[in-house]
């Protein structure tokens, strides 16, 4: 099927400062996340309508003490089963059993270096991202030396985690480009296996070391490992037989998207760099970000291969000369030139080649796929051979990093991880709407934007900041969600109004450094029953409890809290389905005394109702919630907010039953 292409415009800043102003009005003034006190684990605190419950620092394998923010140690995503979080991490996994929040437990910690180590949970299964050359087969840290290894791992490791405090390993499923994250999947009619969506971003590797792997435009290599995702298929009764069995190209006739280049001050620190790496030998290029030339220091690892691959040129499989090393300075600018703008004269540029997150909504049967220059919309109905239906581009978002379905499945949530997570993107000077969330409605294939979201506080030039990863909070009737900003800690919004999304709860921590730019804050925030959890990158796993205030009441809280799971993937979005219960109706109630949806006489005199009904007896409670559901549909064609009406009905109607 065709997809339908949205390009956003410059227009959009409009409805985002609409947006952003109403934000900013809720919060309290001044705002006490400004000038907060930097350190590591004593960094000053600022909180609102949200309060820590705990912090746990890192595992002693999982920190060093000497050098805070080492990016081999970096946690990352969560995963969650039973009392269980799963915590990812650069140099492996940490086990936390948080039975009692306050007080969290270590229950395993094991070292299996390899990044990001993207987690995710199924029954008694345990799945791990691979991606980084270091990581090898054995979860050994010895690291690989050499560019072909059969010993590395890039792909999926695959753990028995019945006793998820001692997890076997099973299988390793190796892909040409490894799994920077990772999606499990179910089907409703194959019950028999699970299905793994991975996205992989790291170069292709050599076909000397994962046979069939090969890089280029599909026109002229059909076979390449570009423009694709990989569908692993895990039959559930012998998981350690799992393998590859699709490679769907759905960014099939995608031309690269317009983008925005760095900020000026950016820019100028990148030339500053740049030109101090030369005037010490280091390797640089400029690459063009729409009309503006940026410099670029080349890292060590792509030296090394374009210095492996002149080596192999010559017939040789030594170490490289000075000889070699002048030959690579001579075309170093050919060679990025040829891979950031493809071969000359060959029309417009392809799109993106590999998505970044995918999140799956069974229930619907769709997928957001959040894929660098697009966010896309997937057709999973057929889980092995997801399709896309649709996709949107947006000149103000620099990587679609990863999306959430409201539950209903009516509208989609992208982030843009403008400057990959390592970098300050929420100062002063930075744009409101780049590195934002960009929120649409969606009806059958088309998502039609309505506003962007950012975190309405700036942030200090010292503190990476940019929208990361969050889930949706089960409070009835309303979109909210909670989100990691990095070490713009974590927000808490309402998205209920597509147009004019505002923030109701914050916690944020001053910078790990007043000195410098260190890396730190929340990789991920999601709710999972009763608490929002953190993945702090430097500081260990927080953990959070919502309080109560004019903007989300104790019984919404307490209706989100009837919401339990067994295990949670926050990119395998599960139906959030609420039991018949008082404290539903009574969270309904709130909201429509808040909307004013019904006059305040009426929206008490039923809260009165409520209470006398649930004091009765079973037989006298139906007959009285009968009396309540009748004088609300008489109330319901007076109320401005019919649908919230309509929700409490039937809440009534289901305790009656």
């Amino acid at each position: 099927m065709k997809s339908r292409l949205l390009l956003a415009v410059p227009l959009f800043a409009l409805t985002f400062a609409n947006a952003a102003a109403q934000a900013r009005s809720a919060t309290p003034r001044p705002d006490p996340r400004i000038g907060l006190r930097a350190g590591w684990m004593n960094a000053a605190a600022a909180n609102w309508n949200m309060r820590l419950v705990s912090n746990t620092p890192p595992s002693p394998d999982f920190i060093n003490r000497n050098e805070p923010g080492d990016f081999r140690m970096i946690n990352s995503d969560l995963s969650f089963r039973g009392k269980y979080v799963i915590q990812g991490n650069f140099a492996g996994v940490q086990v936390w059993d948080i039975s009692n929040p306050k007080v969290v437990r270590l229950a395993r910690a094991f070292v299996c270096p390899g990044s990001q180590s993207d987690v995710s949970v199924y029954r008694n299964l345990l799945f791990v991202s691979g991606e980084a050359l270091n990581g090898r087969t054995d979860c050994g840290t010895q690291g690989i030396a050499d560019t072909v290894d059969h010993h590395r791992l890039r792909g999926i490791r695959i753990f028995d985690g019945t006793d998820i405090s001692n997890p076997r390993l099973l299988a390793n499923v190796q892909t040409c480009r490894g799994s920077h994250t990772h999606t499990v999947v179910t089907s409703p009619s194959d019950t028999d296996n699970v299905y793994i969506y991975v996205s992989g971003s790291a170069p292709v590797r050599s076909p000397n070391e994962l046979a069939g792997c090969s890089a280029g435009l599909p026109d002229t290599n059909p076979s390449t490992a570009l423009f694709r995702i990989e569908v692993i298929q895990v039959p559930l009764a012998h998981p350690e037989s799992a393998r590859v069995v699709n490679s769907p190209r759905i960014f099939q006739d995608l031309v690269r998207a317009k983008s925005h280049p760095d900020a000026p001050e950016d820019i100028a620190e990148a030339k500053r760099q740049a030109d101090s790496a030369r005037a010490a030998g280091g390797l640089t290029a400029v690459i063009v970000q729409e009309g503006v030339p940026v410099d670029i220091i080349l890292g060590p690892n792509f030296i090394h291969f374009r210095l492996d691959s002149i080596v192999r040129a010559r017939g040789d499989t030594g170490a490289p000369t000075a000889a070699d090393t002048a030959t690579l300075r001579t075309n170093v600018q050919a060679i990025v030139d040829l891979i950031v703008l493809g071969p000359p004269g060959g029309g417009p540029r392809p799109g993106p080649t590999q998505c970044h997150d995918i999140t799956v909504y069974p229930a619907i049967g769709l997928a957001g796929g959040a894929c660098g220059g697009y966010g896309m919309l997937l057709d999973i109905r057929d889980v092995a051979n997801p399709k896309r239906i649709g996709a949107a581009a947006d000149s103000n978002f620099s990587f679609w990093h990863s999306a959430t379905f409201n539950n209903d499945g009516t509208k989609i949530l992208f982030t843009d991880e403008w400057g990959g997570g390592l970098q300050p993107r929420c100062r002063p000077t930075d744009k409101p709407e780049w590195g934002a969330n960009a929120i649409f409605t969606l009806s059958g294939n088309t998502m039609t934007f309505k506003s962007y979201y950012k975190l309405p506080v700036p942030q200090t030039a010292n503190e990476n900041c940019v929208a990361h990863n969050g889930t949706l909070i089960p409070i009835p009737g309303r979109d909210i969600m909670a989100q990691g900003w990095y070490q713009g800690g974590v927000s808490v919004f309402d998205w209920t109004d597509a147009s004019q999304p505002k923030e109701i709860a914050f916690f944020d921590r001053g910078p790990m450094d007043s000195t410098k730019l260190v890396g730190a804050g929340s990789w991920s925030a999601y709710w999972y029953n009763g608490y929002i959890i953190s993945s702090e990158i430097s500081r260990g796993l927080d953990i959070f409890e919502l309080t109560a205030s004019p903007l989300l009441s104790q019984n919404e809280i307490d209706a989100a809290k009837l919401v339990h799971f067994d295990y949670l993937n926050a990119q395998d979005q599960q139906k959030l389905v609420w039991p018949a219960s008082f404290v539903v109706a009574r969270a309904y109630l709130d909201q429509l005394a808040r909307s004013r949806g019904l006059p305040l006489a009426r929206i008490n005199a039923t809260r009165d109702a409520l209470a006398a009904a649930e004091r009765a007896s079973s037989e006298a409670r139906s007959a009285a919630l009968s009396r309540i559901t009748t004088q609300l549909n008489t109330d319901l064609p007076r109320s401005t907010d019919q649908p919230k009406v309509q929700l409490l009905i039937a809440t009534i109607t289901d305790l009656g039953k």
